[in-house]
């Protein structure tokens, strides 16, 4: 299973935000729209990720609050990145191995969509159900063989 198929089911609704406008505009939006990041573009380019860790991390700092600051202070500016081709078995490879919760997919320099590690348990998960019910169906429908005597009960 690639990341393209977690993209077709997840729809390609894309939030963003700049890197110059204020976090608690960005913390806002994210409220709002019930999500856990915001891919920051510039020039319309990916120049970072802001997810709730970002802002938690941001308030801590700051006393309590966000004040005045903005997202560029606080976003991860080198966010790992997939494609639409990579397999999911190498994304969670990723995602664990630096415990991002989000990740940009990438087609060269254009954003295609961002998905979560919820995504891809999901996918994985759904793939092993998937798997179970043709096994199963497999093994109900297993053929009898005929050069096999007929077993008798006692």
């Amino acid at each position: 299973m690639k990341v393209s198929d977690i993209l077709r089911v997840k729809g390609g609704t894309l939030y963003t935000v700049s890197p110059d406008q204020p976090l608690a505009d960005a913390v806002t939006t994210m409220a709002e729209r019930d999500i856990g990041s915001l891919v920051v573009m510039e020039y319309g380019h990916v120049v970072g990720m802001l997810t709730f860790r970002e802002v938690i991390q941001a308030v801590v700092r700051n006393g309590g609050s966000v004040g005045s600051t903005i997202v560029r202070t606080v976003m991860d500016d080198a966010p790992l990145t997939c494609t639409p081709e990579t397999e999911i078995d190498e994304v969670r490879r990723m995602m664990l191995g630096r415990h991002a919760r989000y990740m940009p997919v990438m087609n060269g320099l254009m954003l295609m969509g961002v998905i979560s590690f919820y995504d891809v348990a999901k996918a994985v998960v759904d793939g092993q159900d998937f798997e179970n019910r043709m096994l199963k169906a497999y093994i109900r429908d297993w053929p009898a063989e005929e050069d096999q005597e007929p077993r008798v009960s006692l």
